[in-house]
């Protein structure tokens, strides 16, 4: 497990990557995540490395896979909870929940960039699939 907090942690962990030459790769979610978003899918294309995302958005710009919790259900779920608050109920006696609901997403072009085939039966299981040759469609 490799862990980077800075930019520059970012570029020499992607370079001991290419030396040690991983198959793959999970990038989890850090408080670089959304600021060097861009640059950690680039140096992935530039590794020729397929990885994994923590949050949807990094398929969507060009990372090849994303799993994440939905974040629009964990919303709505915690609208329950600001009602139950603003009932009387106080916050320490409400559970803390998981997330219940991912989705998946694979990027098509990423995935022929790095000369990838996705089976069948995994884009049969995905929430949404990218794909330039065809429109962006939720499955």
């Amino acid at each position: 497990m490799l862990q980077a907090t800075t930019a520059k942690a970012v570029e020499l962990a992607f370079a001991r990557l290419r030396g040690d030459r991983a198959k793959a790769i999970y990038v989890a979610s850090g408080p670089l995540g959304p600021v060097k978003r861009a640059r950690i899918i680039a140096l992935a294309a530039d590794s020729r490395l397929p990885v994994i995302y923590s949050f949807r958005i990094f398929a969507i710009e060009g990372g090849l896979i994303s799993f994440a919790a939905d974040y629009d259900d964990l919303f709505r779920r915690a609208a329950g909870y600001v009602d139950k608050i603003l009932r009387g109920s106080r916050p320490a006696d409400l559970p803390v929940e998981p997330p219940r609901k991912f989705g998946l997403i694979i990027n098509l072009n990423t995935a022929r960039s790095l000369d990838l085939t996705i089976p069948p039966a995994i884009l049969a299981r995905v929430d949404e699939v990218i794909d330039q040759t065809t429109e962006s469609d939720p499955v």
